[in-house]
């Protein structure tokens, strides 16, 4: 696949692109691969919010707004590398692996609709986009938090090959895999991200929506380079 890399310098306005969709579509792979391409930052800013559920534990959606905001104010979110090779550092640390178990992910879905958190996740990753080209990907970066990004894409795919994809994938770090746990746990987060209230979970307006369920990731590549390039 050719490179789109095109200058030696960086642009004076930084380069955003976003990818949102729902869980396990294979925005982190995706997102990840194109950011090298370009040769900018990878954002994963779901390992923002499963980073805070982690570290606040479960039940913090249930705590009051006021000792929310103490907590997440020492946290500062930084980001070291491009591509692949991005790493998302939370107070100086790279993120612990365990921020990537289903557990985790529910509870950051949970987190995800409190206000306080998403007021402060929101400032945290345009901080991060002020100074920094980065793809972004997540749930709502081309609808709320990145409205002006100059390319943005929804991925979408079948509940059932997104959990299929999800088990391949623990199989491969030699993790257990319960393909019925994992669907039940996709269509939960599904409801929870598409039926909030706050920034529910959808194609932000001049989205390129693209469904992979049948398609490779390197179709998928394919495809969202191919518009980035043809309009750069």
């Amino acid at each position: 696949m050719p490179s789109a890399r095109r200058t030696a310098t960086p642009p004076a306005v930084p380069l955003i692109i976003t990818l949102d969709g729902p869980a396990g579509v294979g925005k982190s792979s995706i997102a990840a691969r194109l950011a090298g391409e370009l040769g900018v930052a990878f954002l994963d800013t779901g390992a923002m919010f499963r980073a805070a559920a982690f570290t606040l534990g479960e039940g913090a959606w249930d705590w009051t707004q006021g000792i929310l905001q103490q907590k997440l104010g020492d946290f500062e979110f930084t980001l070291r590398g491009s591509g692949k090779d991005t790493v998302l550092l939370l107070n100086g640390q790279p993120l612990p692996e365990d921020i990537r178990s289903e557990q985790t992910g529910l509870w950051a879905s949970q987190l995800a609709v409190v206000p306080s958190v998403r007021a402060y996740m929101k400032m945290a990753q345009i901080f991060l986009g002020q100074t920094t080209s980065l793809v972004a990907e997540g749930r709502d970066m081309g609808s709320v938090v990145f409205p002006g990004a100059q390319f943005k894409f929804f991925l979408d795919a079948d509940p059932e090959e997104r959990a299929r994809r999800r088990c391949r994938q623990l199989e491969a770090q030699g993790k257990p895999a319960d393909l019925s746990a994992i669907l039940t746990s996709i269509n939960q987060r599904d409801h929870q991200d598409r039926n909030r209230s706050i920034a529910p979970m959808k194609p932000a307006e001049g989205a390129v929506v693209v469904d992979t369920t049948h398609i490779t990731e390197n179709e998928v590549l394919e495809k969202v380079l191919a518009v980035v390039c043809s309009k750069r």
